[in-house]
């Protein structure tokens, strides 16, 4: 008893170790970082902020809330004890990313474009609608193959999509720590390399997670063979 006592802690702090929680635990501090330094004015009535988005605060109120859905209910999309014991509770919950997703991206670009308006630049309206369309694109293509009863490839399209959701935080952590939040131009590259790289990214993960159940497969067919 003592032999499989022992040997369970380890096997159970294995668990809490794996890399997909490590990655939503590092996704948990961008948004805790962007909450306080690019989203702080929420709480503060006398920041300047506020005069900025009104002319269009009534577009940014509802991309606003529906890109949080999407972003905060995301990453229980991949929680594979959520999917198998409470499916309909999955189900429900993919419902609401994809409403963030269709409605909080084209809001997004629309946003964007009326900045134009307001001195911001044509090039960065469309860096913003390249990362809308893809979004829109990759959680599509996730739709398209659940529908088809393919699993798999939906969990790869949907790693792809939330992969290009997160671009919001990357920009913004990137841009805050380097300290480019007031340069234009500098922020239009984050937001190009943050698109660039987050489908590779995503590609990068989901060929480890292959790698890695690969390798535990045969590690275990070959401890049975002994």
């Amino acid at each position: 008893m003592a032999t499989v006592s022992s040997a369970a802690v380890p096997l159970q702090r294995a668990v809490w170790l794996r890399p997909k929680y490590l990655l939503f635990a590092f996704i948990a501090l961008m948004v805790a970082y962007v909450l306080r330094h690019n989203e702080s004015f929420l709480v503060n009535a006398s920041d300047s902020e506020w005069a900025h988005i009104h002319p269009f605060r009534w577009y940014l109120l509802p991309h606003g809330l529906m890109g949080a859905c999407a972003l905060l209910l995301g990453p229980l999309q991949f929680s594979d004890r959520l999917r198998q014991r409470f499916t309909k509770l999955h189900r429900v919950i993919g419902r609401f990313y994809v409403a963030g997703v269709f409605i909080g991206a084209p809001l997004g670009l629309y946003i964007q474009y009326y900045e134009e308006r307001m001195g911001g630049t044509r090039s960065f309206s469309l860096a913003a609608g390249t990362d809308a369309a893809l979004w829109m694109l990759t959680t599509a293509i996730a739709m398209f193959f659940i529908l088809k009863g393919k699993v798999q490839q939906h969990r790869q399209w949907m790693s792809r999509s939330y992969a290009v959701a997160i671009v919001f935080l990357e920009v913004r952590v990137v841009s805050g720590v380097l300290g480019f939040d007031e340069s234009v131009t500098a922020g239009e590259t984050i937001v190009w390399m943050c698109v660039a790289f987050s489908l590779l990214f995503a590609d990068i993960v989901l060929q480890w997670q292959d790698f890695a159940r690969t390798r535990s497969v045969a590690a275990r067919a070959q401890t049975a063979s002994r």
